[in-house]
């Protein structure tokens, strides 16, 4: 199963710029802190409500104040949901991020659903080795393939552990920006869906890791959706694809990431599903992520 309608949303109470995460978050611009919080909260209200329209199953928890998380509205990067009611937790770059595993999080999450296992990697921080979720990795669920470029954020070591204790076959690459610098989450250059794949390309420099991932992506069933950089600068890689309670299919996008988009892109795209898309402005330039960073699918079974 490659989507799911259950989704962990984490409300923000401090968002805002997060120096720790700045230093290799190329996609974070510092905007004004006095009003982060404000139009982050209006912008989350908006983006669940958008959600929960279309029929897809929130779990929203509210953050804490303290300890102060700036980045806890992206609960992706910490913990992440598996089939067998497994969850993993995972080694966060930045100091400040590593408050956001917080038990009532996990505690919330036990109210609906089973877990039956946790998998502990956060033992790799006192290394300095890190690797951030479904941020890092991008999970093609249905053939038990994770995608990875590598970063200061998503280390080698950490993903083929990752792979080996959960089974997936890992296909890492380098993939850089205009500015040939390392980007630092794979889910905003690619996004794996049941049928199609949409990824920049041009990020993947050496040709054998281009055609190792265009090849491993054919050969499971996938339809390649180009984007450019400017695309993925706009977030156009940080998409996901979910499902509502009745099995319809959507992909879900910031404005931002939609309007970048080609019509010929999303007639492509809507050969398969239809779009969801919410304005995310705020969260986007501060944060340095966007709708997809800001949902932690739930593959667990419910509770009776």
């Amino acid at each position: 199963m490659q989507n799911t309608s259950n989704l962990l949303m984490i409300k923000p109470v401090n968002f805002g710029f997060n120096q720790e995460t700045a230093v290799n978050n190329a996609f974070q611009v510092a905007g004004h802190s006095d009003i982060a919080q404000k139009n982050a909260a209006k912008e989350f209200d908006n983006f669940a409500k958008k959600l929960e329209f279309y029929g897809i199953d929130l779990t929203v928890v509210e953050d804490t104040p303290n300890p102060y998380t700036p980045d806890s509205i992206f609960p992706n990067n910490w913990i992440s949901f598996h089939k067998d009611n497994k969850i993993c937790l995972y080694p966060m770059f930045a100091e400040n991020r590593r408050k956001e595993r917080k038990p009532n999080v996990i505690n919330v999450i036990k109210q609906k659903f089973k877990i039956d296992e946790t998998i502990d990697f956060t033992h790799f921080e006192k290394d300095n080795i890190f690797l951030e979720g479904t941020g890092s990795m991008v999970l093609d669920r249905e053939n038990d393939i994770a995608y990875a470029c590598l970063s200061p954020r998503t280390n080698e070591e950490a993903f083929n552990k990752f792979c080996a204790v959960m089974n997936f076959k890992g296909v890492s690459f380098v993939s850089l920006d205009d500015n040939n610098k390392e980007i630092y989450h794979t889910n905003v250059m690619m996004c794996v869906a049941d049928k199609y794949a949409v990824i920049c390309l041009d990020t993947i420099k050496n040709a054998q890791h281009r055609q190792i991932v265009t090849n491993t992506l054919a050969n499971s069933g996938k339809e390649i959706i180009e984007i450019s950089t400017k695309q993925m600068n706009n977030f156009a890689g940080n998409m996901l694809q979910v499902k509502n309670k009745e099995g319809t299919q959507f992909l879900v996008m910031s404005t931002t990431a939609f309007r970048s988009l080609t019509q010929e892109q999303v007639s492509r795209i809507k050969n398969y599903n239809d779009i969801i898309y919410s304005e995310l402005d705020t969260i986007e330039k501060n944060g340095g992520g966007s709708a997809r960073c800001m949902l932690a699918e739930i593959f667990l079974d419910r509770c009776n």
